[in-house]
């Protein structure tokens, strides 16, 4: 049965919460406006490519089928729930997609004090930078990095964008995530599935090492975006059959995304990155969390029974606890449940905005039956504590 609002507002009361998961539609400026006048011509940007708007990097190289902000927010602030937003142009959606000052009205009209943002154009791990040679993919993750430390400037500590890596080269990698914390930014964002670009090992290899040293000794959070890399991303593509209508197709596929962070956690948890980094913190965003307990219980199975040799420090669930978060937003039968299984500690809200599955116009709202069940303690974790500690955001 849904709260009334007197009653969300009083489970809130007093919770400055944080939105652990939102994304930006980038201004079609970004890059241009910021990068060298020898770039300017080759970053990212929006053109008009045989009549239609498309972002292109280089010499019209295509970044993504058209110039769809990815926002389901129109100016008007009513949400579409179908895919017409595929047809969207910048000027069709709320500026709360791309402008600082208007995300931050939203933000005080929903409730949340903070949020956590993450990318479109480059691809949600910075995978869409390996098609450029690689002066301008560092250009490219430098400069949109750089716009992002402005964006945590302008917001007065309530935008907090992860900043993205040149994760083809691990040494570069090291070197921009001491660069994002001295801009003041908190956290980096990866791609999952490096070795999708030849020559490049995953990430078991302890060619990654100094890349862990370095998030865990800076105590960057190292985030997992679901479709965060080619492969990962292509999975939507393949995980409906052919035959359903393009509505259900794009239901299923999204659902599917989530659950592909499910085999990355999996390799994470056995891959032994976790007994040589002991101190560092990673965390499987916009993946929902009702699988985790389910994967955790059957990736200590089948060791068990398939690789009784292999020995590791800890048992999956334990690594779970010390070093990964995770996050949730539609999510309410049994989440009091979920979260009681994997910790109260290890569990932030978020909303996804303004994507097509974010919680818009009323996210705490919709959120409440689900949060009423937790008790006032775990609910100002879930809400706002283990987001701040993790991301080092003040909140006092």
């Amino acid at each position: 049965m849904p709260l009334d609002s007197s009653s969300v507002a009083d489970l809130i009361d007093g919770i400055k919460i944080i939105d652990a998961d939102t994304h930006l539609s980038e201004p079609h400026d970004l890059w241009t406006s910021r990068a060298p006048a020898r770039l300017k011509d080759r970053v990212p940007r929006v053109k008009v490519v045989d009549g239609k708007r498309r972002w292109v990097i280089d010499d019209n190289i295509p970044l993504s089928d058209g110039a769809s902000p990815i926002s389901v927010i129109r100016k008007d602030g009513s949400k579409s729930r179908s895919l017409e937003f595929f047809g969207w142009q910048i000027e069709d959606v709320h500026p709360g997609a791309y402008d600082t000052a208007a995300r931050l009205k939203v933000m005080d009209d929903t409730n949340i004090f903070a949020q956590i943002v993450y990318p479109n154009v480059l691809g949600f791990g910075g995978q869409n930078a390996t098609k450029v040679d690689p002066e301008l993919r560092l250009a490219s993750i430098q400069i949109f990095n750089d716009a992002m430390a402005e964006i945590q400037a302008d917001s007065k500590g309530r935008i907090f964008p992860m900043a993205l890596l040149p994760w083809w080269d691990v040494a570069q990698s090291a070197k921009e995530t001491e660069r994002a914390k001295a801009m003041g930014l908190r956290g980096v964002n990866i791609n999952s599935d490096p070795h999708n670009l030849p020559g490049t090992p995953d990430l078991t290899d302890h060619h990654w090492d100094r890349l862990w040293e370095t998030c865990a000794g800076l105590d960057m959070p190292v985030n997992f975006h679901i479709g965060a890399s080619d492969s990962a991303i292509a999975w939507y593509g393949t995980s409906f059959w052919p035959g359903q209508p393009q509505d259900v197709q794009f239901a299923i596929g999204s659902s599917m995304l989530f659950f592909g962070n499910a085999r990355v956690m999996a390799n994470i948890l056995l891959s032994g990155i976790l007994d040589r980094h002991p101190t560092i913190k990673f965390v499987s965003v916009e993946s929902g969390i009702g699988w985790v307990p389910f994967l955790l219980e059957t990736i200590e199975y089948q060791l068990a029974e398939n690789a009784a040799g292999r020995k590791f420090a800890l048992t999956p669930a334990e690594y779970f606890e010390r070093n990964v978060w995770a996050s949730f937003w539609f999510e309410r039968r049994n989440i009091a449940d979920t979260i009681r299984q994997l910790g109260a500690d290890k569990v932030m809200f978020e909303t996804d905005f303004p994507h097509p599955t974010c919680l818009f116009p009323d996210p705490l709202g919709y959120a409440a039956s689900g949060l009423a069940a937790l008790t006032p303690e775990t609910r100002r974790k879930v809400l706002s504590d283990n987001a701040a500690k993790l991301y080092n955001i003040p909140v006092g």
